[in-house]
């Protein structure tokens, strides 16, 4: 059995072209088309609430945050969460998924939305969202549009438009998290 030598860091600007290459992998090019790629490309993610994991100094899982609008909560977007074939079903997608939304929540986060399978994310803390409760710019399965409300009122703000919201970048540095490997 191979050891791993797992370390999660909070995302940097050196880590982009490993996590291009792991969201190709993952993805595909279908990946710019779909409704949370389309807030995305509104504006920029916030380094300080992404992470990575690498394996013996190779990074090989990524979890991004946008900041966001959602109705009238002030939350993130996560994703894409993405983890190379070589390292899946070790846990590691659920260990930045748990890394990035306590983060946000010591950030002062309203809740972590995203796009994906009830299944997987259930587990992790997520709810669904009231069915076509929030408006993507583009189409989305209502059915996996999924919050970790923060605020107690969350589930009664989530109702509107959802895009991009502007943040203080340069107030945002580095999040603490614990590391589990």
């Amino acid at each position: 059995m191979h050891k791993h030598d797992l370390v999660y860091l909070t995302e940097d600007a050196s880590h982009d072209a490993a996590i291009e290459h792991i969201n190709e992998e993952a993805f595909g090019p279908g990946r710019h088309v779909r409704a949370a790629a389309r807030i995305r490309e509104q504006g920029p993610h916030d380094l300080s609430l992404s992470f990575i994991c690498t394996d013996d100094g190779e990074t090989i899982a990524s979890v991004r945050m946008t900041p966001v609008t959602a109705g009238s909560v002030k939350g993130h977007l996560l994703g894409p969460l993405a983890v190379r074939p070589s390292h899946k079903n070790l846990g590691i997608g659920r260990e930045l998924v748990r890394i990035a939304v306590e983060a946000a929540r010591r950030k002062g986060s309203e809740a972590v939305i995203l796009v994906g399978d009830p299944p997987y994310y259930g587990p992790l803390g997520f709810e669904k969202v009231a069915y076509n409760a929030l408006a993507f710019p583009g189409p989305v399965d209502p059915n996996r549009v999924l919050v970790v409300p923060i605020a107690a009122d969350t589930h009664v703000r989530l109702k509107g438009e959802i895009g991009w919201r502007p943040y203080d970048a340069a107030a945002a540095g580095p999040a603490e998290f614990a590391q589990a490997s």
